[in-house]
């Protein structure tokens, strides 16, 4: 069962009032507009409640040397890469991009320990574009877990204009926790060692705490 997220308490509350204001206002001066208010309002009231919308989701099998993804969407980019704000080395990014019709919780890959934490002002390119993990407005954290440590990076999209972390720097988060939010088209890097196994491509569609995007078991 799907519930709201807190994110979208305040704006899912207006859009019900603003519904029932509208309808009712209609109906009181000419009944017989009031069902086109009805559909008027009632667009963005849907397009809110589903965007907010927060299903439960439990994680089907644990493991330290599994990384499940972090969001729901679509994967854009799987490539060895240079990762030169925190691991100064080679990494596998895989990106996942959200559409504002996917769930925007994110959630943890891993358990682990917030080892690292940076909030960067920046553009709002499409979350897409090969630079919007550069230019963009994004976050880094990285998650240190028993075995391996892996870099996430929330990355505003074009609409987006409000990323949110919940965790603090020496906080411990458990694999499948709602750590975050991003409000409307957006992005998602995870950075993983060069050895994992990754377990999805290009243009896979993922969901969070379901779908397993790596194995970082070795050999």
């Amino acid at each position: 069962m799907a519930f709201i997220h807190k994110e979208g308490y305040l704006t899912v509350g207006f859009a019900t009032f603003n519904l029932v204001f509208v309808i009712g206002i209609v109906y009181f001066i000419e009944p017989a507009y009031a069902p086109l208010a009805a559909l008027f309002v009632l667009i963005p009231f849907v397009f809110f409640l589903q965007f907010f919308r927060n299903p439960k989701r439990v994680i089907p099998i644990r493991g330290e040397h599994l990384v499940y993804a972090p969001a729901d969407g679509k994967v854009v980019t799987v490539e060895e890469t240079e990762e030169s704000e925190y691991f100064e080395d080679r990494r596998i990014q895989v990106s996942i991009f959200m559409s504002p019709i996917n769930v925007h919780v994110n959630r943890a890959p891993i358990s682990g320990v917030i080892d690292f934490y940076r909030y960067h002002k920046g553009k709002y390119l499409v979350a897409w574009h090969p630079k919007s993990s550069e230019l963009n407005e994004r976050t880094t954290v990285v998650i240190k877990g028993e075995k391996e440590t892996i870099l996430l990076r929330q990355i505003a999209g074009m609409m987006a204009k409000r990323i949110i972390f919940y965790p603090k720097e020496g906080q411990k988060v458990s694999q499948g926790d709602d750590i975050g939010f991003i409000k409307f088209g957006s992005r998602v890097d995870i950075f993983l060692p060069t050895d994992a196994d990754v377990l999805v491509k290009k243009g896979d569609k993922v969901l969070g705490n379901e779908h397993v995007i790596a194995n970082l078991n070795k050999g």
